[in-house]
Formats: C-alpha cells, structure tokens, sequence
C-alpha cells in the first residue's frame, strides 16, 4: 500500500510586514513559476506564518497563491514555541523551508534604551529564532533549507545598536556552527546578513527611542525586495552566508580585516553623516 505524501511547508516568521512578508511574495513566485512549469507538485503545499498580527497575516493570503496556514504568536513569549512545536508534532510536515525574520532593534545608548526593550531584542532575536528553529528541524529532510536573518551588524560591534549588534552576531554565530552540524544531514543553514533597508518598518522603529539621533543618516540604504530574492538565491546555491548587497558584501569583508577597534572607529564617523 502507498504512504500518503507528507505536506511540503514553508514557515516564516516576522511574516506580517517587512522582510518577512516580502520572502512569502517571493517564495510564492517561485512555487508558482515551478508549478506552472508543468512540475507534478509544488516546491511547498502551503506556507506556515508567524507574526502577531492576525490581521495582517490573513491580508497577505490575497497576494498569494500558495495557501497559509496563519499563526497569529508573538514570539516573545516563552510558551509560543510549544504551540508551534505541537502543531508540528500533529501534522507530521515535511519542512522544506524555514525563514527566521522576526526581529528589531534600537537606536540609543545603554542609558537610553529602557531595559525591557533590551529584554525583546534578545528575546525576539536570539532565544525566539533558536526556539523555532529547534523544533522545526526534526521535521526537515535532506534538501531542506534554514535561513536565518541575521544582519551585517553581526559582523562587528556597534556603538548605540549594541544590544541589538551583539544579538545579530549570536544569530550568526549560531547558524554558522548550526551548518556545520547539519550538513551530514543535507540540510541547508545560511546566515542572511543585509545592509540597511529602507522601505521596512526596521529603521521607524530603530528610531523610536530617546536615543534616535545618534544614528543621522541611513545612506545607501537596500529594498526589501531586492534583498529578499538575493538572499533566497544564495539559500538555494547552498551558501553558508548570504550578503545581498554591495555594502554589506564590503562591510563583511572589511570587518574581518580590520581591528574591531579600528572598525568602530570607523562606524563613529558613518553614524554622524
């Protein structure tokens, strides 16, 4: 007797707006392209996505075909994942791709971002991605993807985004060893690290604390959309870590060149332009 194909998913979180919701549109053109293509199945049956904001979400399905599984969670809070974790346990999925875009930062000194903003970024961008990652791998196969949206941040620390720095470089450095672990398996990690983007609602948000100023300009600034097939190309070419951009490409490079010293230094004088 034939076993019953297992479902082929998709999950990303952050989902509701910015880069998140961007990797759906883009996921979805391909799934749609690949079918059309006169392929027997799709690449993904659906798309699981996670964000707080129901609403949101369910307003996304009219700019896809591929059909969502809405997951209205806010990651932050500890008992999220066991929600997902049971939903897996009960579908039995095969998880062919996840996104891990659920994240923010602060603007601001240690003195002007109030602690429990301190707490979230941590929370959202380093415990909430490991959490969901974590219990989605069990239920990924050999050719399965991982991405995980890291920030060219990571690459070294950063004088008034330090909590937020320093929350991208644990994200990136838990999915560098991450690939390495899973690669016996076939299963694909790659760290995303853009540069600035400027048509999400990242930087609005960056900019909401006493401490906005101390960051002036966000020149050279990248689009969601341009980031989000950059990045999802290197994912499917199997590269470890994605820099979908010139500046961040330059800055990845650069950081590894040069005294952290010295590149804070130099990051002293881009944040005043």
């Amino acid at each position: 007797m034939e076993t019953e194909r297992k479902r082929k998913i998709a999950i990303i979180t952050g989902a509701s707006s910015g880069l998140g919701r961007e990797y759906v549109r883009c996921l979805d053109r391909r799934n749609a392209e690949y079918h059309d293509g006169h392929a027997a199945e799709p690449l993904y049956d659906e798309f699981w996505v996670i964000a707080r904001r129901q609403e949101r979400l369910e307003a996304l399905q009219d700019e896809v075909r591929t059909p969502l599984v809405i997951l209205p969670l806010d990651l932050t809070a500890r008992d999220t994942v066991d929600t997902l974790s049971s939903l897996l346990q009960k579908q039995q999925p095969d998880v062919r791709m996840l996104i891990s875009a659920a994240g923010f930062g602060k603007i601001g000194s240690c003195e002007e971002i109030p602690l429990q903003e301190a707490d979230r970024m941590i929370d959202l961008n380093c415990r909430a991605a490991v959490d969901v990652t974590q219990v989605c791998i069990p239920f990924m196969s050999s050719g399965s993807h991982i991405m995980e949206i890291c920030s060219t941040a990571a690459f070294q620390p950063l004088q008034y985004l330090n909590v937020y720095a320093a929350s991208k470089a644990f994200l990136y450095r838990y999915s560098r060893a991450l690939c390495a672990e899973l690669w016996s398996r076939r299963i694909l990690v790659t760290a995303v690290c853009p540069y600035w983007i400027g048509n999400t609602g990242f930087i609005p948000c960056a900019k909401s604390t006493s401490g906005a100023d101390r960051i002036h300009s966000f020149p050279f600034s990248g689009r969601a959309e341009e980031v989000a097939e950059r990045s999802l190309s290197d994912t499917m070419l199997g590269l470890s870590v994605s820099t979908p951009g010139i500046f961040c490409s330059i800055h990845r490079v650069l950081a590894r060149l040069l005294p952290a010293e010295l590149a804070m230094a130099g990051w002293e004088l881009v944040r005043r332009l």
